[in-house]
């Protein structure tokens, strides 16, 4: 059985039906504007600047477009590799040749961009509806490019980036690095400034530590259940080798905690 763009669609919540797939190639200048358009080269910025002009000739382009735009850039032959998924807000301009969309990349599939390639059966078709390209074939799902480890120092993670790093491949480096070391970090809601600071210590790594906290926002802490962990970002105030003696990790807990205020003004109890 082959898997098709469909069950990767429905995967992630995008229904087809509201849904529209794009496949952009390289070109010296847009065919439908004349404007300038992409190169290997092109930045994010300029691909979704390119995307969101659209000729206002009703033939080329839908007049009510739907609400997400499926965009890959074409890879040789038949092959299209997804580059992002956008959610369109609506028009901005139309000067009756050319039309300006509000777009905004969605976290639909982020984590397929640059690593999903279909198969796109109709060459010289640039734009599909989304029921249309759902039936196109999965070609190949890449690995994900490996990202660097920063150091424990440059460390800082909102909760969404947290979950990706206990999830996903790229980030394999980042678990073997949290998982050698014992320490005290930081946990900040960055809607209020409020601080918690935690340890990880004994049979316990900064890596099982925060797994907790990705898994379900608090962690197991008290202080943390009735907060959304959706504003929180993580840092790491100091490291530990996994043989250092618990009190010592202890101590360490009690200084930060006396030193950023965090049990008067700040979500600490003890």
């Amino acid at each position: 059985m082959t898997l098709t763009l469909d069950a990767i669609l429905r995967s992630t919540g995008i229904d087809p039906a509201d849904a529209q797939a794009i496949r952009h190639a390289f070109v010296r200048e847009h065919e439908d504007t004349g404007l300038p358009g992409i190169h290997a080269d092109s930045t994010d910025d300029e691909i979704l600047a390119y995307t969101s002009q659209q000729s206002a000739k009703p033939r080329i382009f839908p007049v009510d477009p739907p609400r997400l735009w499926v965009v890959f850039i074409r890879e040789g032959g038949d092959r299209a590799r997804l580059w992002s998924v956008l959610e369109n807000r609506g028009e901005v301009s139309n000067d009756g040749a050319l039309r300006t969309f509000d777009l905004v990349a969605s976290e639909h599939l982020a984590d397929l961009r640059n690593r999903l390639v279909i198969g796109w059966r109709s060459p010289r078709t640039w734009r599909l509806n989304g029921l249309t390209a759902a039936q196109y074939p999965v070609m190949e799902i890449a690995d994900a490019k490996p990202v660097p480890f920063p150091g424990f120092d440059q460390l800082v993670l909102d909760h969404g980036q947290l979950q990706a790093v206990m999830r996903e491949h790229r980030y394999t480096s980042w678990r073997t690095a949290l998982s050698s070391v014992m320490g005290v970090y930081l946990i900040t809601d960055t809607r209020d400034g409020r601080q918690y600071v935690g340890k990880a210590d004994g049979v316990e790594s900064i890596r099982q530590r925060w797994s907790a906290y990705a898994m379900n926002g608090h962690g197991g802490n008290v202080e943390l259940r009735n907060v959304d962990p959706t504003g929180f970002r993580f840092s790491i105030l100091r490291v530990f080798d996994p043989a250092t003696p618990t009190r010592v990790i202890d101590e360490a807990e009690s200084h930060f905690k006396f030193a950023l205020d965090s049990r008067k003004h700040g979500l600490n109890r003890n």
